[in-house]
C-alpha cells in the first residue's frame, strides 16, 4: 500500500474517500492550509467501520498472545518504514520540532513493543484456579478465571501528541493487545500524519492475515462523528485524550446508549508542585530553572504541565518567584499546535491575569499561533476564594500560590480537583520537610495518580509501574492508567469457567500449564 497522503479514511483495510464536508490540515508555523483536501466520513461510513470491527472481534481475540505480539511488532516496523515522510508531515501539521517528533516516534514504537513483551509473558490474563473440593459441604466446583477483551474500542487521537497518543498510540496499543479491534477517530489537526500511520497499521493487519475490520481510521472534524462512533452498538469502550468539554460530551453519549459503555477520558490537570521550606532555602534558584524548563517544554502543551506552584510565603518563596520569572523572561513565544489552541491559551491567560489579587510576574507577547510564557502569583486566601484560579491554562503559564502556613497549603490541596500528578520539592536530610511531606501525602494520594519527589511532572515513562491517570477531571475513571502496561486493564473483563472439560478451556487455564504462565492456584502464585 502506498504511503502517499491522499486525504482518505481507512475502512475494512480499504482506503475510502469520506462522504462528508471537506477540510484541510493547517501549518501553525506558516499559518496556512496544507494539501491535500480531506473529506469527513459520513454516518454510514462510521457504521461500516464499527460493523466490521464487530465482525472481527471473535477471530481477533482468538489469536494467541504470540500472534498479537507479532502484530504489534509489525505495526512498529511499518511505522519505522514510513521514514522521514512521517516526521516531515507531522512537523508541518503540529508545529513541533523534528527532534521532539523523532523522540515521539521512538516512544510510539517502544510502547507497541512493550505490550508485545507483556503478551508473551502471559500474566496479563490474571489466570486464577480454585480447585474442586468435592468432599467439602457444600462441595466446591472447579473454578477458573481469565480476562478477555471487552470488544471493539473507539480511540480518539490527541492534539498534543500526534504519534504517541494518536492512531497507533498507547490507547490503540493497549486495546489491540487485549484482543480488541480498534476504530480510530483521527484528530482533525493532523489528518495527514494520521493517514500515514493508519496505512502502516492496515499493512500490518494484511501481513499478519487478520480480519480487515481489526483496525479502521475515520477522518473529519466536529463532535458529530465522535458521537456517532461512540453510540454505535458494536463499540464497547472508548479511549480519549483532550479537553474536558470533549471528554464530557463523549461520556454523555456513552451513558445515553441502551447499553452504556466505559469512557476512559484524560481531560484536565494543573499538576501542583509543592515547594517545601528546606528545599527552597537550599536550592531555590535551581528549582526555579528546572520549573521554567518544564513549564515551557512543548510550549506548555503537555497534560502534565506544572500549572500550579504552592509554597509558604516568605523571602525564599519570593526569591524563587523572581528567579522563575527571570528564567522565563528570555524565552520567546513558541508555535502552538493549532490556531484554536493558541486562541484558547491567550484567552485563558488574559482571564487569569484579570482576576482580583493576582499579580503578573511575567507576560510575554502572544499572537496568532504563538504562545509566550506567563507567570502569576496570588495568596492562599485568594486562591481558596476564587474557583477560577483552579482552571487549567493549556500552555506555558503557571500560577504561584503563597500560603501563610502548612495548614493553609494543605487546605489548598484539599480544594483542588483530581490531578494527574503532584510534585514534592523537598530536602531529604531535612526532618521538617519530611514531616511536612508525610502530612501532605494522604491528601495527595487522594487527589492524584502520580506523586514525584525532586523532579518535574513533564515526561511520562512508558513502563510497567507508571500511572498516567487520576481522579476526575484528570481522568473520567481514576482507577485506570493510559500509559504503561497497566493500560491494558481498561479494555479487559473477567470470565469464570465452572467445571468445563479441559478440551473447552482456554489454553492459559488448562493442565498442564505448558507456557509456564504465572497463575493464582488456590490463592497462591505458581507456574504449575
Amino acid at each position: 500500500m502506498s504511503n502517499s497522503i491522499k486525504g482518505e479514511a481507512l475502512i475494512g483495510g480499504v482506503a475510502v474517500t469520506g462522504a462528508g464536508a471537506t477540510f484541510k490540515a493547517f501549518d501553525p508555523n506558516l499559518e496556512q492550509a496544507i494539501e491535500p483536501e480531506f473529506r469527513a466520513v459520513s454516518p454510514a461510513q462510521v457504521a461500516e467501520a464499527c460493523g466490521l470491527a464487530g465482525e472481527a472481534f471473535d477471530s481477533f481475540r482468538a489469536t494467541t498472545d504470540d500472534q498479537r505480539a507479532d502484530f504489534l511488532e509489525q505495526i512498529a516496523a511499518q511505522i519505522l518504514a514510513l521514514g522521514d515522510e512521517l516526521i516531515v508531515r507531522a512537523m508541518a501539521e503540529s508545529g513541533l520540532p523534528r527532534a521532539r517528533l523523532e523522540g515521539e516516534r521512538g516512544r510510539t514504537v517502544n510502547q507497541l513493543k512493550l505490550f508485545a513483551e507483556l503478551l508473551r509473558e502471559g500474566s496479563w490474563q490474571d489466570a486464577r484456579i480454585d480447585s474442586a473440593l468435592p468432599q467439602r459441604q457444600p462441595p466446591r466446583p472447579d473454578l477458573r478465571l481469565r480476562f478477555i477483551g471487552v470488544g471493539p474500542v473507539a480511540v480518539f487521537g490527541a492534539s498534543n501528541f500526534p504519534l504517541a497518543f494518536s492512531v497507533a498510540g498507547g490507547d490503540t496499543a493497549a486495546a489491540l493487545a487485549a484482543g480488541c479491534p480498534v476504530v480510530v477517530k483521527a484528530h482533525s489537526a493532523h489528518p495527514g500524519t494520521s493517514e500515514l500511520v493508519g496505512r502502516a497499521v492496515v499493512e500490518a493487519v494484511r501481513r499478519c492475515e487478520l480480519h480487515p475490520g481489526t483496525f479502521g481510521l475515520l477522518s473529519g472534524s466536529g463532535h458529530g462523528i465522535g458521537e456517532t462512533l461512540v453510540k454505535h452498538p458494536a463499540i464497547q469502550a472508548v479511549g480519549f485524550t483532550g479537553s474536558r468539554s470533549g471528554g464530557l460530551a463523549l461520556m454523555a453519549a456513552a451513558a445515553s446508549r441502551s447499553q452504556p459503555i466505559p469512557v476512559y477520558a484524560e481531560m484536565s490537570s494543573i499538576n501542583p508542585v509543592v515547594l517545601l521550606p528546606g528545599a527552597l532555602a537550599a536550592r531555590g534558584a535551581e528549582i526555579a530553572a528546572g520549573f521554567a524548563a518544564s513549564l515551557t517544554i512543548g510550549v506548555g502543551q503537555f497534560c502534565t504541565n506544572p500549572g500550579l506552584v504552592l509554597g509558604l510565603a516568605g523571602k525564599d518563596f519570593d526569591a524563587f518567584a523572581a528567579a522563575a520569572a527571570e528564567a522565563l523572561k528570555p524565552l520567546p513565544a513558541g508555535t502552538m499546535l493549532t490556531a484554536g489552541i493558541a486562541r484558547a491559551y491567550q484567552r485563558a491567560e488574559e482571564e487569569l491575569a484579570s482576576q482580583p489579587a493576582v499579580t503578573s510576574l511575567l507576560r510575554g507577547e502572544s499572537s496568532g499561533c504563538k504562545g509566550a510564557p506567563g507567570l502569576f502569583v496570588t495568596t492562599g486566601e485568594s486562591f481558596l476564594a476564587n474557583h477560577l484560579l483552579s482552571n487549567e491554562v493549556f500552555g506555558p503559564a503557571s500560577l504561584l500560590v503563597a500560603c501563610h502556613d502548612l495548614d493553609q497549603l494543605l487546605q489548598v490541596i484539599e480544594h483542588l480537583e483530581g490531578q494527574l500528578t503532584a510534585t514534592l520539592q523537598l530536602q531529604e536530610d531535612s526532618e521538617s520537610d519530611l514531616a511536612a511531606a508525610r502530612r501532605l501525602l494522604p491528601a495527595l494520594e487522594r487527589k492524584v495518580g502520580r506523586i514525584l519527589a525532586n523532579g518535574f511532572p513533564t515526561g511520562v515513562e512508558v513502563s510497567t509501574a507508571m500511572v498516567h491517570g487520576g481522579p476526575f477531571p484528570a481522568t473520567s475513571d481514576g482507577r485506570s492508567s493510559s500509559v504503561g502496561t497497566a493500560a491494558i486493564q481498561r479494555f479487559l473483563r473477567p470470565v469464570s469457567y465452572q467445571n468445563l472439560p479441559r478440551a473447552l478451556l482456554p489454553e492459559v487455564l488448562r493442565e498442564p500449564n505448558e507456557r509456564g504462565v504465572w497463575r493464582r492456584r488456590d490463592g497462591l502464585l505458581t507456574r504449575n
